[in-house]
């Protein structure tokens, strides 16, 4: 199929791994076009182009000058995802000239605010530039929901979206880009035509006032026009077989060289290095949605040693440096975002954690598992769809004796049935979760999509 009959999918967003990330929504914009491409489409991406973004590092040219937008105007710059061939042009204008992606930690400032308003109307004015006429814009939290509604209001007569259908992906209900009467996501979900989640069990979750985040009535309205697609991860960057960023590499094979990789850190660490004591992992946001002030001082009873890695809220980051504080041969802290740490934290760790208040989706679990490690998670949104006591453990209420209970349940099984936990490992090394079976069904809502008269 040319180019020319080639279905066009435009999928805006604010976050593109590894060309600028701050969390998941980064990584699935990095990998699923990739996966889109090798289905025949022509998926293409756009993104601001922020300060801390290298220009050189990533070869980004300029091809576009002096587009105007209202009273000023800005650039576009072009470059691909890294290992592909899939085009992602970044809009330059001051306001993303700053280093940081989002101004605040939940992206809710009036300065975010500002910018991705913009971002939004800039995106269609830049692709009429380079005159490409979408079939679908893709849309990703409320960054670049005001995008469905311009294109029924102030660009509803311009022939050149004549064709154009939105998908409105929600990655995280609870950031909704409110500003005074404005709520961006709200928008979001009226306008689309079509809406969808990061997990089927989130996209139920999300129609109850318990997880609604006080949209569920919106959401309801559109209840037909709802679907659940789980995320997937990058299977090449995230494979213990090829690794680059950790120091031994491993398969299932092989999964006696893992240990190396946990000696090996705690040795980085400074934590005793053991390679019978069970190793436990966290790698995450901190931030109330992750869970993490479930973890007190009475899991220092518990045999074993706690690696956590991330940035957030600074009552959380305290409470994690105050637990390393007091018992450093038991509890690791790294307050910070690096990749090449979390790599290294999934290769080494026996079991991993994952106890959200809610999950849209959740990477973390299934990279862990990629690796040989064995997740104890709550059971809520695309943890409920993705970890079973064929892989990991579960529990479901919000509370810490709960998942102090879990995970000593897991290190008893850890420590005294071999045979039984290596078996967790393989079936959860064995689990496909690449975006291959993902990018299908975003085919199937793409094709809806072109059906939809408007």
């Amino acid at each position: 199929m040319s180019t020319k009959n080639k279905l066009k999918i435009l999928i805006a967003a604010a976050e593109v791994t590894p060309i600028a990330k701050v969390g998941g929504l980064g990584d699935v914009i990095g990998a699923l076009p990739k996966a889109l491409a090798k289905l025949n489409l022509d998926a293409r991406v756009i993104m601001p182009f922020f300060g801390a973004i290298d220009k050189n590092k990533y070869k980004i040219k300029l091809i576009r000058q002096n587009i105007k937008i209202g009273g000023t105007s800005i650039n576009l710059w072009l470059t691909k995802i890294p290992d592909s061939a899939v085009p992602v042009y970044l809009i330059e204008h001051n306001f993303f000239a700053g280093k940081k992606i989002y101004s605040t930690a939940l992206a809710d400032g009036s300065k975010d605010m500002k910018k991705f308003v913009f971002f939004s109307q800039a995106i269609l004015e830049n692709i009429k530039a380079i005159n490409f006429a979408p079939d679908v814009i893709h849309l990703n939290d409320w960054h670049t929901a005001a995008i469905a509604r311009l294109l029924k209001t102030e660009y509803k007569t311009d022939l050149f979206f004549k064709q154009t259908k939105t998908l409105y992906t929600i990655h995280n209900l609870a950031n909704q880009g409110i500003i005074k009467t404005k709520n961006y996501m709200a928008e979001g979900i009226l306008n689309a035509d079509l809406i969808n989640t990061v997990s089927p069990t989130y996209a139920k979750e999300i129609l109850t006032k318990e997880y609604g985040a006080g949209l569920e009535k919106i959401l309801q309205t559109r209840k037909k026009d709802l679907y659940g697609i789980l995320n997937g991860i990058d299977t090449n960057f995230f494979n213990p077989a090829t690794d680059k960023l950790i120091k031994f590499d491993y398969s299932a094979e092989a999964l006696e060289k893992k240990v190396a990789n946990k000696t090996e850190l705690q040795r980085q660490l400074g934590l005793p290095q053991d390679k019978k004591i069970a190793l436990v992992g966290l790698v995450t946001r901190f931030v109330g949605q992750k869970g993490v002030e479930l973890i007190t001082e009475n899991f220092s009873k518990l045999n074993c040693q706690f690696v956590f890695l991330g940035t957030g809220e600074k009552k959380y980051e305290d409470a994690l440096l105050e637990l390393a504080k007091k018992f450093p041969r038991q509890f690791s802290a790294q307050i910070k975002f690096d990749e090449k740490l979390a790599h290294k934290i999934y290769a080494a760790s026996d079991i991993f954690l994952v106890p959200s208040r809610f999950e849209p989706c959740g990477l973390t679990q299934m990279i862990a598992m990629r690796y040989g490690g064995v997740p104890v998670v709550r059971l809520t949104g695309g943890l409920a769809d993705t970890v079973n006591s064929k892989v990991g453990f579960t529990f479901k209420k919000f509370a810490t004796n709960e998942f102090y209970n879990i995970l000593n349940r897991a290190l008893k099984i850890y420590y005294e049935k071999l045979k039984t936990w290596r078996l967790l490992q393989l079936n959860g090394m064995k689990q496909d979760f690449s975006w291959n079976k993902s990018a299908k069904e975003y085919l199937k809502l793409y094709k809806k999509l072109v059906k939809i008269k408007k």
